[in-house]
């Protein structure tokens, strides 16, 4: 039992370290361009969409987007009604790892590796930049094989395989358990990429899986919530927006999840890229939805959360 747990944990570590790598290089190679973004392309929802996504793509965490947001927000950098733009491009664009993820890439492990150490030790910072992104990748892609060896393993222990039985059999318990890990770990991708790796193994199903990936969706939502405490009213609203968004998204979806999961098993031969394409068409069909009632969502959370200026 302690060993599957260390090895979890130092999976777990690996991916959210590859993550934090990656994004550091990203950042430093389009820093001067993002504080610009913010400043001539948020006058309208379906800019600030497309934002949070290059934004999101960059930073490879919608929280990371979220906090940044409220905390502009907070600061009046940014009003309650532009960041709601941001907001559901930052949905959308967290799903793009995933699908990159959901790929067998190991074979680009060690190419990956060696590019990203020769490179960090370059005094350039666009190319440290290029070697944090190669060897960022390196790491996350190096974690979903070690948490598929782990699934492999976990399948042998009784006592787990049937509390994943358990799991495959209610999607609401599947729901809630995506809630919970994803509020601990503070990162859906993380929780979605694990979940990818125990699907390919056969200890979840396809359904389970997808609502484990609805629950994540939510619970990475009280790191902005986090960010809100003591800010301004508007920068409250912000978080509240996003819980929202995620829970109606989720509303709507998971009465017919098994339709959905239908739908999905057309998409691809290949469970880890369902999941992955699920992953992406929820969280842009949802965005898709809001993204023409913008000022009524607004009008909607101001009204349910207290008073504040629609700028």
């Amino acid at each position: 039992m302690n060993e599957w747990m260390t090895l979890f944990a130092i999976y777990l570590s690996l991916f959210l370290f590859g993550m934090v790598v990656m994004r550091h290089g990203l950042l430093m190679r389009f820093k001067g361009a993002i504080p610009s973004l913010f400043i001539k392309l948020v006058d309208r929802p379906w800019k600030g969409l497309l934002i949070g996504l290059i934004l999101t793509s960059l930073l490879q965490s919608s929280s990371a987007v979220m906090v940044i947001i409220v905390g502009f927000v907070s600061v009046g950098i940014l009003s309650f009604y532009s960041s709601i733009g941001i907001m559901l491009g930052a949905n959308i664009g967290t799903v793009m790892t995933l699908e990159v993820l959901a790929f067998d890439l190991s074979s680009f492990i060690f190419p990956f590796l060696l590019l990203g150490v020769l490179f960090l030790f370059s005094k350039k910072e666009t190319v440290f930049s290029y070697g944090c992104f190669f060897f960022g990748l390196a790491m996350m892609i190096t974690a979903i094989r070690g948490f598929e060896g782990l699934a492999y393993l976990l399948s042998s222990i009784p006592t787990v395989y049937d509390w994943f039985v358990f799991t495959s059999n209610s999607n609401t318990i599947a729901l809630v358990i995506g809630t919970l890990l994803s509020s601990v770990i503070q990162s859906s991708s993380a929780v979605t990429a694990m979940t990818m790796s125990f699907i390919g193994e056969n200890l979840l199903t396809l359904q389970s899986s997808i609502a484990i990936m609805f629950g994540a969706n939510i619970g990475t939502c009280i790191t902005a919530w986090f960010a809100s405490i003591g800010g301004a009213q508007e920068a409250k609203l912000t978080a509240y927006a996003n819980i929202w968004l995620n829970i109606v998204g989720v509303l709507l979806f998971f009465p017919f999840i098994e339709y959905f999961t239908t739908f999905i098993s057309f998409t691809s031969e290949f469970p880890a890229q369902q999941l992955a394409h699920a992953a992406l068409i929820f969280n842009v069909v949802c965005s898709l939805i809001v993204l023409p009632f913008a000022k009524p969502f607004v009008s909607f959370i101001i009204i349910i959360h207290g008073k504040g200026p629609i700028r």
